[in-house]
């Protein structure tokens, strides 16, 4: 007995059901035309990962329906059978299903674990469905568990132990650091355990602040991987499998290396602003360019997603702008081939330190006027936004946004942050990698794209004579430590001192990390890196009096 089966690495859009189920039938197509037997996609293809609060909409879950239909129907006429995945109403509850689709027949079982922890909330929108059992197709007994159904050991134990052959996985397994090595280790555990190989297929693109990666794979009953899917982009493949002593083996044998940490960290940023100008709707992109290394870095990163000819760069220069400055943010512009313009954001300001200079009177300069110009930059950027239909994109780094190192309605005004969980440390790390690679669907230039004195120089926000970072805050490599340790980590102020940090360091760390939470709450959306990013996966309260000390 042999079988084909086509892994579908798609692209979705959340709620374009007509496009998704274009993708899905373009992939049919493509498989068929290989000899696909079958053809897996990955979770909730039909609608998009993740929906949501959006299968709360009656008139979703019934188009999803009316697409499944038409495929049960369209099979009818040959062509390899679908697994397909998508929200299910049913007993007036809504589920998260796979269903396969073959011959004109339909089966459907139900995502029993629902995941609700990190950035997962699939207990607000989905009710639980049973242990699934296996489907037959074509006389194979195949299991289909969804996502976090193979995270924990039940659900494949269940459907091992009602005769499946096979495990067919749908995923919508979001990207960050190190993710991909879990996937491998969770379902080596899963093989192990039932003794059944094991397809899985996830899902590429960006959806709002999350990454998909991509990297579907096959697994064989002795835990070696049989085919391995590219990252970050769609791809479809045909795996081979035939029967043999009593067992189903893919054929294949695919070599697999780590990704170097730099280089995903750089593709996640790049197809995660891809995807959000894309599928919103953005002609392109504009960013504020100081001359600093976090302005020269995400500019580097949209030209590499989108193109030189869809970035805008803007000076938007102050008394306090070094001369220095102004040539690194042209240098930058330069070397990525973007327009640069010129705002000068002095008559603004002049203009508010005049009508508030009455009100201001018999009170000495302090953060408010330096405020003053941040907010101006904001307001000047969100005009050139508005005119020209192009995306404000914001270049605030997670050591900022975590101490409050920002402004809000100024250096905080945007529509996304393409470093919003990248600390400072990493974005220094991140511009030198660049300098010295090409990265994979780039569409930048190959040379180096990041001037060198950005990356040398004492960081500023140039908002006072002779200002630096570190006027305010801690070196950033103790900030960074101290902030991983307390957000990545969870760690408490004595764990943190034990490491060697002082305490009335970490203590003050902590206090700005707490009070800073109501510019998190209004900051822009940005690709999630790290397992604990800011707005999905980490929720603290505005009003907060708790203090370690």
């Amino acid at each position: 007995m042999t079988l084909a089966i086509a892994l579908a690495q798609i692209n979705p859009t959340v709620g374009a059901v007509a496009a998704n189920a274009a993708l899905i039938r373009r992939a049919r197509d493509e498989a068929a035309a290989l000899g696909a037997d079958l053809v897996v996609f990955s979770e909730l293809a039909v609608v998009g990962y993740p929906p949501e609060d959006l299968v709360l909409r009656p008139a979703l879950v019934q188009a999803a329906a009316a697409v499944l239909g038409e495929l049960e129907l369209e099979s009818a006429h040959g062509g390899p059978g679908l697994v397909v995945t998508l929200p299910w109403a049913a007993n007036g509850r809504v589920y998260n299903a796979a269903a396969l689709v073959a011959d004109g027949r339909l089966e459907v079982r139900f995502k029993h674990e629902l995941p609700n922890y990190g950035v997962f909330d699939e207990k607000r929108v989905f009710a639980p469905g049973p242990l699934p059992d296996p489907v037959v197709f074509r006389h194979v007994r195949v299991g289909l568990p969804i996502c976090e159904d193979i995270w924990l050991p039940a659900c494949p134990a269940h459907l091992a132990s009602k005769g499946a052959e096979l495990l067919l996985v749908p995923n919508g397994s979001p990207f960050e650091v190190e993710k991909f090595h879990q996937r491998l280790d969770l379902a080596g555990h899963r093989v192990v355990e039932t003794g059944l190989p094991l397809v899985y297929v996830n899902q590429v693109g960006g959806q709002d602040e999350l990454v998909f990666d991509g990297g579907s794979f096959v697994m064989n009953q002795n835990g070696t991987l049989a085919h391995l899917l590219p990252f970050w982009r769609e791809a479809l493949v045909l795996s081979h499998w035939r029967k043999q002593d009593g067992h189903y083996c893919c054929d294949g044998n695919a070599a697999w290396s780590a990704e170097p940490r730099l280089a995903s960290i750089y593709s996640a940023m790049m197809l995660g602003l891809r995807d959000y100008v894309g599928k919103n709707g953005f002609r392109g992109i504009v960013l504020g360019l100081s001359g600093g290394i976090d302005s020269a870095l995400t500019a580097a990163v949209a030209v590499d997603a989108l193109g030189a000819d869809r970035v805008r760069g803007v000076r938007l220069p102050s008394r306090f702008t070094s001369e220095a400055s102004s040539r690194d943010a042209a240098d930058s512009a330069e070397a990525l081939g973007i327009p640069l313009e010129t705002v000068s954001i002095e008559p603004p300001v002049a203009a508010f330190e005049q009508l508030l200079g009455p009100v201001f009177s018999g009170r000495a300069r302090d953060v408010t006027e330096e405020n003053l110009q941040a907010r101006a930059r904001g307001v000047l950027l969100m005009a050139l936004s508005n005119k020209f239909g192009d995306l404000l994109v914001t270049t605030g780094n997670k050591s900022e946004m975590s101490v409050g190192y920002a402004t809000l309605y100024g250096d905080m005004c945007g529509g996304y942050s393409v470093l919003k969980d990248v600390y400072k440390t990493e974005v220094y790390a991140l511009a030198r990698w660049r300098n010295a690679n090409v990265p994979g669907g780039g569409r930048g230039p190959g040379s180096r794209v990041i001037p060198e004195s950005s990356l040398t120089k004492a960081p500023t926000a140039e908002l006072r004579p002779n200002q630096t970072d570190q006027d305010t805050l801690p070196p950033y490599e103790i900030l960074d430590a101290i902030l991983n340790a307390l957000i990545e980590e969870e760690r408490s102020v004595d764990d943190i001192v034990a490491r060697g940090f002082a305490r009335e360091t970490v203590t003050r760390v902590q206090r700005l990390l707490y009070t800073a939470e109501y510019k998190r709450r209004q900051a822009p959306p940005g690709v999630k890196i790290t397992r604990r990013s800011f707005g999905r996966d980490r929720r603290y309260p505005l009003t907060n009096a708790f203090r370690e000390s």
